[in-house]
């Protein structure tokens, strides 16, 4: 509930301010779970692409310390966040998410791990929980601000989806996770390249 009323506010100001884009959407899978992997250069492009997805919930993994108070826990879980340890990650940080992908739902990753303009090596975290779950990654760059500031001016908001990304090769066998790392990678970065 919260999280729809979050979201669907969030796409309104996007669209009045940011004249907000979406390309593409119909790259999104319909009948199955998915990992959602996108492009990351501030929070704006975290809410950026759960707008996009609407309907569909995203499933976001949050660092534990916005966690910390009860209020704030009660807050990110509400809008669909779950805790994970970066600095000592247990089995709930994979655990979690392939349960709900299992579940035909959709979890948010950010593969470079921080916010970054630049082209860092991808982390496999994405590729090991899809491997895992047996899901597809759908691969997604955001351009646009990165700051309120920025949103408030109107400088435009666009979010591009690609076509998602299988787990087989066309011969049937299974692609390995650094090969799923690689490929979304190429994704990613032509994605970006697209919408500059």
């Amino acid at each position: 509930m919260i999280y729809s009323l979050i979201a669907n506010f969030a796409k309104v100001i996007f669209i009045i301010f940011g004249r907000k884009k979406v390309i593409d959407k119909h790259h999104i899978p319909n009948d199955t779970g998915f990992v959602a992997a996108c492009t990351h250069n501030s929070w704006l492009d975290v809410v950026a692409l759960g707008t996009s997805l609407l309907p569909k919930q995203i499933n976001f993994m949050a660092k534990k310390e916005l966690f910390s108070t009860p209020r704030s826990d009660q807050f990110f879980r509400s809008i669909n966040a779950f805790p994970v340890d970066r600095e000592n990650p247990g089995p709930s940080s994979i655990k979690t998410p392939v349960k709900l992908l299992k579940e035909k739902k959709v979890i948010g990753i950010f593969p470079s791990g921080r916010r970054t303009t630049e082209d860092v090596p991808l982390k496999k975290g994405a590729a090991t929980i899809a491997n895992l779950a047996k899901v597809p990654i759908l691969p997604a760059a955001y351009t646009g601000p990165t700051n309120i500031k920025e949103l408030f001016s109107g400088k435009k908001m666009k979010v591009i989806f690609g076509e998602p990304i299988q787990l087989k090769k066309e011969d049937g066998t299974k692609k390995d996770v650094e090969a799923l790392t690689q490929e979304l990678s190429e994704k990613l970065n032509e994605l970006q390249s697209l919408i500059k």
